[in-house]
This record gives structure tokens, C-alpha cells and sequence, in this order.
């Protein structure tokens, strides 16, 4: 395994210094684009769609259970475990709601299937359904037609944002695929360790542990061992 040099206290402290400053511009950037994207135009979402959830059949604006923002996880419910590892790094929502934002998961499959599957994981973020209308179709993160008996169906996994306001509800912000992946910690912390996320994409040193993408991830209670 290739693994960097060995320095002194004094070389190392230099060279995390060094990097740390080019942190510290990316942080710099981030903050402009968070600015920025605060000031992004809004849509007014014209269309009624319809989902279940724990109290039944509910529209979109009750998914803000009364908060003015509203944070939407387009959760592709299948094989693929990278929706589920992102919802086990959501935070509890007491820290959401203190600042009027409500954080809720949405999905194409009947709610039935979902609720178990959110007690089994122990997640309390609300999750609906919106199997019966066309909401994941008109917000482009699934195709018209579900592919028969999977619960996948060529779903993509996303995120919307909202704001109830007036009344009326807006669509003022969307990002899909490392959009998403960008916003967990898991991730950021595994960019952090010395052999990073381990997958065969990441440019590395020579020797380093790498898997395919994806190919570690599981859902956290089917890992066969913690290491």
C-alpha cells in the first residue's frame, strides 16, 4: 500500500495548514452559493396531488404539518440502499422544526410497504406515497409507467424543496444523485479518513482498499459485522 510519507510534527502541521486554507476558500465558495441559492427564482406548484401517509390521504401542503419550509426526500424504495443510508444520517427533526422547516420522504410505493420498513429502521421522519397520482412523474424522478412487480421502477432518488406561503405552495429548489449525496455527513466523514470512501472511482494511492460503487453499502441493520 502506498501510503504518504512520514514527516515531523512540524512538516505535518505545515502541510495541514496549507490544506486547511484551501478549505477554508472552499467554505468561502459554499457560503456564496448558499447565498445564492437563497435568491433563486420560485414556482408555484399549480397541480393537487394527492398522498397517504400515517393519517390517511393527505395533500401536498399538509406534508409541512404547519411549517412554512418543507424539505422532500424523493426516496427510491428498492434494492439500492443509498436512499437508506441517507435517511439514517437525517437528524432528528426537533432541530428542522426549530427553525419552521419540516423534513418529510416520499415514495412510489404503497404506503403499506413503507410504514414497516420506516419501524423497522427506526426512522421518525414522515413517509408517504404517492403510488396512486403522478407527483415523482410531473417532479422528474420516476418514468410514467413502474416496471411491473419492482418496487424500484427506475425511481431516482432526489430532494425538493418548498415553501407554503400565502396559501399557495412553491418549488424552490431541487438537486438529484451526489446533489444529494453531498448534503450527508456519512459521506463527508468517509472523505475525511485516510483511505476516503474506498471505491474504485475516488483517484488514490496505489494499494489503497477499493470497492465497485455502491457495492458496501447496506441498510445499517445488514451489516454482517461491525469492523
Amino acid at each position: 500500500m502506498d501510503l504518504p510519507e512520514v514527516v515531523s510534527a512540524e512538516e505535518w502541521d505545515a502541510a495541514q495548514k496549507a490544506h486547511r486554507a484551501k478549505e477554508k476558500e472552499l467554505t468561502r465558495r459554499s457560503d456564496e452559493l448558499a447565498a445564492e441559492r437563497r435568491r433563486l427564482p420560485r414556482t408555484k406548484v399549480e397541480k393537487d396531488y394527492e398522498f397517504e401517509g400515517p393519517q390517511g390521504k393527505v395533500a401536498l401542503p399538509d406534508l409541512f404539518e404547519g411549517r412554512r419550509q418543507l424539505i422532500l426526500h424523493h426516496f427510491m424504495f428498492g434494492p439500492n440502499q443509498g436512499c437508506c443510508m441517507f435517511i439514517d444520517q437525517v437528524g432528528h427533526p426537533a432541530h428542522l422544526h426549530a427553525r419552521d422547516v419540516t423534513f418529510a420522504i416520499t415514495s412510489r410505493a404503497p404506503f403499506e410497504k413503507l410504514e414497516p420498513f420506516r419501524r423497522r429502521l427506526g426512522w421518525e421522519h414522515p413517509w408517504y406515497s404517492w403510488g396512486g397520482g403522478d407527483f415523482g412523474v410531473d417532479f422528474g424522478t420516476s418514468p410514467p409507467e413502474p416496471k411491473e412487480g419492482a418496487y424500484q421502477d427506475g425511481e431516482g432518488f432526489a430532494l425538493s424543496v418548498f415553501l407554503h406561503d400565502g396559501g399557495d405552495v412553491y418549488r424552490t429548489y431541487f438537486t438529484k444523485s451526489r446533489g444529494v449525496e453531498a448534503i450527508g455527513p456519512v459521506w463527508s466523514f468517509l472523505d475525511r479518513a485516510p483511505f476516503g470512501r474506498q471505491e474504485t472511482w475516488e483517484e488514490s494511492p496505489a494499494g489503497y482498499p477499493q470497492d465497485e460503487p455502491y457495492s458496501w453499502w447496506h441498510r445499517h441493520d445488514e451489516y454482517e459485522e461491525e469492523r
